[in-house]
């Protein structure tokens, strides 16, 4: 998982995991996200932002005043920009009321009107690993807590699913 542009950054930096809803190239996000980032103040306060694809799938933006002076109209505003640059790139956003998944060929992005029936099927089971897009801190992303068990999740606990299930 390649975090170089996030180097800089300290562990409490605030996170902010958003998933596309196919693969993509970093270069194809570079030059609007650079300058959108870069552009990024709020009340007089300029955001000291840098970001990462990873996976091909999950953009990573991480900035640390955020974390100690959160300021939920900058956080909206960032974000506002970041479904506009997708857009533009022909890509979009998952809602985050889904669930993203790895499976054997690759990473899907399922509806959680869904996870029942792909439960029942098959598809899913409790040693599934689920990207965990709410990870709050870059210290967490980095400490490997991206992605866990399907059964380690609340949809483990929901469906009471054991961590294997073979």
């Amino acid at each position: 998982m390649p975090l170089t542009a996030l180097d800089a950054l300290p562990d409490d930096a605030r996170l902010w995991l958003l998933a596309l809803d196919r693969p993509t190239d970093a270069a194809r996000l570079a030059p609007e996200l650079d300058a959108a980032l870069a552009r990024w103040r709020h009340k007089g306060i300029q955001y000291q932002a840098a970001w990462s694809l990873l996976q091909d799938r999950v953009l990573a933006i991480a900035e640390p005043t955020l974390a100690a002076q959160p300021s939920g109209c900058a956080i909206d505003g960032m974000l506002r920009t970041i479904h506009r640059i997708a857009e533009e790139a022909g890509l979009a956003l998952a809602d985050p009321q889904d669930v993203v998944v790895r499976l054997a060929d690759g990473i899907r992005i399922l509806p959680r009107t869904e996870l029942e029936a792909r439960l029942a099927d098959g598809t899913l089971d409790g040693a599934t690993p689920v990207l965990d897009l709410a990870l709050y801190t870059l210290g967490d992303l980095r400490q490997g807590r991206l992605e866990k068990p399907l059964a380690a999740t609340w949809i483990g606990r929901k469906y009471k699913l054991a961590a294997s299930t073979t």
